[in-house]
């Protein structure tokens, strides 16, 4: 979560012209592929250890696995080499590279990242974090089986991802936001009191990957439309500042809302709070443009192969 911004603009500016979408649908292969790790090691847990042993100090195990992540993390980072991009600034934009001052300069693209990742947010942890204790609480699914559940649709999950990045490359980014928009808006509701009789596993799958498939219009895109929106210079942060206070702010705060209205007896408006934060984002795609169209990332390489097409001034023919 914390490498969103960077890990973002990265896969934008490393990938070819024509395939950004498909590179950087990867950032969420890897991402629900870290869930998936972390679904594998819960259901050997729950295999191998007690419910006792589990609370008293099984927990502690995907934190030292997670501990172990974090520094392979760190030795890819001092083995990468950067973009073209951030390689061809010049000296006066690396000066303001990175600083808030900038980033003010942008306010439109600030707002519409905000407002991208509201819905996006909210439908991912609802239909991945929140969607597997709502199975054990208000279903009644035995916690093994929601735990395969879960595994088995994440990684559908997972292998759909490209597939929609390839196909934004060929129609555009906003169509695919458009139907998570309609889709997530229309069907929120209705899936979630559908999967709540929904005692039989298999169409308790089938229920979850439905919503997986309705996210997958914004997952498989997010990272390559708000990089397409600022300049090399400030990209990272303005992916990554206005995406980490909306996902802090809502998606974060998501379970927490569900568990509060189950609580007092009204869960299902929830299910109306997501369907509402998705309309909202709605409203965004409908009236952004077509951010491929409008790339900052393949405008800066046209402006930079023309400037690399003019001869010097002292060169002669």
């Amino acid at each position: 979560g914390g490498e969103y911004g960077t890990s973002a603009t990265y896969l934008s500016e490393m990938a070819s012209s024509g395939r950004r979408g498909f590179y950087s649908s990867f950032q969420y292969v890897t991402l629900v592929a870290g869930q998936l790790v972390a679904l594998g090691v819960q259901i050997i847990l729950q295999n191998v250890l007690s419910e006792a042993d589990m609370i008293s100090w099984g927990w502690r195990i995907p934190f030292v696995i997670g501990a172990i992540g974090a520094l392979s993390v760190l030795w890819l980072r001092r083995t990468m080499d950067e973009s073209e991009q951030f390689s061809k600034m010049d000296s006066e934009s690396r000066e303001n590279a990175g600083t808030i001052k900038a980033l003010m300069k942008h306010p439109k693209a600030v707002l519409t990242v905000i407002g991208l990742t509201l819905g996006g947010t909210v439908a991912f942890y609802t239909y991945t974090t929140y969607l597997q204790k709502f199975m054990v609480n208000s279903v009644g699914l035995d916690k093994g089986v929601v735990s395969w559940i879960n595994f088995c649709a994440l990684l559908v999950f997972v292998v759909i991802q490209p597939i929609a990045g390839m196909l934004s490359d060929k129609i555009g980014r906003r169509p695919l936001l458009m139907s998570f928009g309609i889709l997530g808006t229309l069907l929120t509701v209705p899936l979630f009191l559908f999967m709540k009789q929904a005692h039989n596993p298999v169409m308790a799958f089938l229920l979850m990957t439905i919503g997986l498939i309705i996210v997958t219009g914004y997952t498989s895109i997010n990272a390559i439309v708000k990089a397409e929106l600022f300049p090399t210079e400030i990209r990272a942060l303005g992916v990554g500042l206005p995406y980490g206070l909306t996902v802090a702010i809502f998606g974060g705060t998501a379970e927490f809302i569900a568990l509060w209205l189950k609580s007092i007896g009204h869960e299902s408006l929830f299910f109306f709070y997501v369907a509402g934060c998705i309309a909202i984002s709605f409203i965004v795609y409908w009236r952004m443009g077509e951010s491929s169209k409008d790339s900052y990332i393949e405008s800066e390489l046209k402006t930079d192969d023309k400037d690399d097409s003019i001869p010097p001034n002292n060169v002669s023919f």
